[in-house]
């Protein structure tokens, strides 16, 4: 496979009583054990926001959901999967969560995988974010100390985005709070064989 090119992704959507879910299916990798590796976490993730959502639990909830690709470039997938339930009620609620991939291990990354070891990357997030927090005077409902270790992200371009869940941060209406946060900012502590390290190029 030749990383310089972005994996096909096709559409597919899932539909029961009261949902509708559209979600990615990677295909045409070298590997298929890789290829439906990636594909497995993806649904599982689709199933996982679902029973979050209370799907199985509330008759009256209803659920739309879509992605966007966030990269598909250098060997790496990032996509985001988005959810909006409705159970009655002033609005409903909207999760997001999303999946970094290497298409050719098929290996899912988690924050800490972005880093070199040791490299105090909560610290260092937490405090750009802080700053962001200040320059864009976000209206916070909470006061922000720092991320998770397992802090929800995405890459995109050439950034790492670190977004929260809505009520986290911020009221409502001003959606999910997203920071993003250059690769050259942090090239000091990413790993350079990690996905971070790919986009630096």
């Amino acid at each position: 496979m030749d990383k310089r090119f972005p994996v096909y992704i096709s559409t597919m959507k899932l539909t029961m009583p009261r949902l509708e879910v559209y979600y990615p299916v990677v295909s045409g990798l070298d590997n298929i054990n890789v290829q439906k590796k990636i594909n497995s976490n993806i649904l599982n993730l689709v199933y996982q926001m679902i029973k979050d959502q209370g799907y199985y639990e509330n008759p009256q909830t209803t659920i739309t959901g879509y992605y966007e690709i966030k990269t598909n470039e250098r060997g790496i997938l990032s996509i985001a999967l988005t959810n909006y339930a409705f159970s009655g009620g002033a609005h409903g609620l909207t999760i997001m969560k999303s999946l970094t991939f290497d298409v050719e291990t098929g290996k899912l990354y988690s924050l800490k995988d972005l880093f070199k070891d040791g490299s105090n990357y909560v610290d260092v997030l937490s405090a750009i974010i802080e700053e962001q927090i200040g320059e864009r005077d976000i209206p916070l409902i909470t006061k922000f100390d720092k991320i998770r270790p397992d802090q929800d992200f995405y890459i995109a371009d050439k950034a790492l985005v670190i977004y929260f869940q809505l009520y986290d941060l911020e009221p409502y209406a001003y959606g999910f709070p997203q920071f993003p946060i250059s690769v050259y900012e942090i090239q000091d502590i990413i790993k350079e064989d990690g996905p971070l390290g790919q986009m630096l190029y």
